[in-house]
């Protein structure tokens, strides 16, 4: 095969960030529309059980921020993971992943953007379709416009826009908490989490489902920039790996509280009609804030309507932060053209930024409201970083005295729980956007393969040797789900925890095939060594 090294683009990110800058980008990011609409959505899916779906969410993260606290110091690059995808797995697989990568990050400004003017719409009125959590053409309009500021103020150095989440990231922590204190003082209906026999099983069932597509993950998964803004930490192989676990236990610690203190705050009299499944209060496109104004907290009521726009307002910035530097490193391997990575005399990646907007305004017309979005992103987002566990045993295999800042414990055991639980999430999220997710990548591999016949020599150097686990893996991660309950969109023949067993050995089979496969350990050696020499002018 041919070499894997990555190209050479002219231009440095500057290391200015800090472990606390790096922390508060983590947590920021986490807290941003997840904690405003993520608990309604996770209890209309699980009632009581919604608790249950935050814990498994946190521990299947925990499991990947683990993996990932070993990696990422490893490629202190920006974009480290779409490094790690090509360093074990070949060119076409790092194009695949860096296209996966790059995706899942486009859409979250426009997710935050499209939950600023959700909550907006209560006393901005037009902003939705009557009736409908989707945007009108005015909120589309306005959408484009905060888009656009979100992208302007990246254009400012690194160290200022970390500043800027850092104030903000203090507000986004202060408030969820002062709203756990206040309903859970006002507002207590122990009742609410009792199960009743009639709804066990859906419950049950949802409180897995809850995780991927209720927003739970897809709240939880903000601990992935401390991977892709390594490449400007002023000390990644000590910051990566505090940063990375300790985001994921306090957001989990939030996320967790809210939950129960949602749960515990809706009165009785709402859920007597259709129980969680129709649950609906007036106001309820801003939940929080409804339920606040409701037990006499009008005060509450409207910092919750300010925090609308800088909790998503936050996590939009610093996901356009990272976006880019993701984009940068999909540049880096080849998978855009060259030209995206370029950076100007400020550091500043502006023709990514550029990229970013185009991209994110095209996905508002498909995706005009937050719960369409939110289980595409979050399974997209997952599948992305299954790379992380084959990519870890690879590295120990081919490279076993590597220095590793942080060395993960019973890494053989933990890589390949991290695949499988990995694997159950993007099966939760249902057929219907398995659909989505494989559609779209296997058209991307047919395009690559056209690539290889187009182009002479291409094909030989893509490394398809390399790849062949990957089609067994979404073919029969499809398979399953076509056939789970109806619960996932399936036609029911396997059950629900039968698909989860199915999946279970799915995944185990895949891993092992794909740790075979590997690229030789000489050139995951040749292409780390190339990340390590300081000199280096890749970014």
């Amino acid at each position: 095969m041919a070499s894997v090294k990555p190209r050479t683009i002219k231009g440095k990110l500057r290391r200015e960030g800090s472990l606390h800058g790096l922390i508060l980008a983590c947590v920021g990011a986490s807290i941003g529309s997840g904690w405003l609409f993520g608990p309604l959505y996770t209890a209309q899916q699980a009632g009581p059980y919604a608790v249950g779906s935050w814990m498994i969410g946190a521990f299947a993260i925990l499991l990947l921020a683990l993996v990932f606290a070993e990696l990422g110091p490893l490629i202190p690059r920006a974009g480290a993971v779409v490094h790690l995808a090509h360093v074990g797995n070949g060119p076409i697989v790092g194009h695949m992943w860096s296209w996966i990568l790059f995706l899942s990050y486009a859409t979250i400004a426009p997710i935050e953007v499209t939950a600023i003017l959700t909550y907006a719409n209560n006393y901005l009125p037009g902003l939705l379709l009557q009736h409908s959590d989707l945007l009108s053409s005015k909120g589309f309009a306005i959408a484009l416009v905060l888009l656009a500021f979100f992208v302007a103020i990246n254009f400012l150095v690194v160290r200022w826009v970390l500043k800027i989440n850092n104030g903000a990231t203090w507000w986004k922590i202060s408030i969820p908490v002062l709203t756990v204190g206040v309903l859970l003082a006002t507002s207590w209906h122990p009742g609410n989490f009792v199960v009743h026999a009639q709804n066990a099983a859906a419950d049950f069932h949802g409180m897995f489902v809850a995780v991927a597509t209720g927003g739970v993950i897809f709240s939880l998964l903000g601990f992935r920039h401390a991977i892709d803004l390594a490449g400007e930490s002023k000390n990644p192989k000590r910051d990566v790996p505090i940063a990375v676990i300790a985001s994921v236990l306090i957001a989990s610690g939030i996320y967790i509280a809210l939950q129960v203190a949602f749960i515990g705050a809706i009165h009785p009299d709402d859920l007597a009609a259709g129980g969680w499944r129709r649950l609906h209060f007036s106001g309820i496109n801003g939940p929080f804030a409804a339920l606040a104004a409701a037990v006499g907290a009008g005060w509450l009521a409207v910092l919750l309507y300010v925090d609308a726009f800088v909790s998503p307002g936050g996590t939009a910035l610093i996901y356009t932060t990272t976006a880019a530097r993701v984009t940068l490193a999909t540049a880096d391997t080849g998978a855009l053209p060259k030209w995206v990575a370029r950076i100007n005399r400020h550091g500043v990646p502006w023709a990514s930024l550029i990229l970013l907007y185009v991209v994110g305004a095209i996905f508002f017309f498909p995706f005009p409201s937050w719960q369409k979005m939110v289980g595409y992103i979050a399974s997209m987002t997952v599948l992305s970083y299954i790379i992380g566990p084959i990519a870890l045993i690879q590295l120990r295999r081919a490279m076993p005295d590597l220095e590793r800042p942080f060395r993960l414990w019973a890494a053989p055991v933990i890589a390949p729980l991290t695949f499988v639980v990995a694997s159950w999430i993007v099966f939760w999220a249902g057929l219907n956007t398995l659909n989505f997710i494989f559609g779209t990548l296997f058209a991307l591999l047919i395009f690559y393969a056209l690539t290889g016949i187009w182009r002479k020599g291409r094909w030989s150097a893509m490394g398809w040797q390399y790849m062949w686990w990957i089609i067994p893996y979404f073919l029969g991660l499809w398979g399953i789900s076509w056939l789970s309950p109806a619960i996932l969109g399936g036609t029911g023949v396997l059950g629900f925890f039968s698909g989860m067993a199915a999946v279970a050995i799915l995944s185990l089979l895949i891993f092992y095939v794909a740790i075979h496969q590997a690229v030789a350990d000489s050139t995951m050696r040749a292409y780390m060594h190339h990340f390590s020499k300081r000199g280096s002018s890749a970014p």
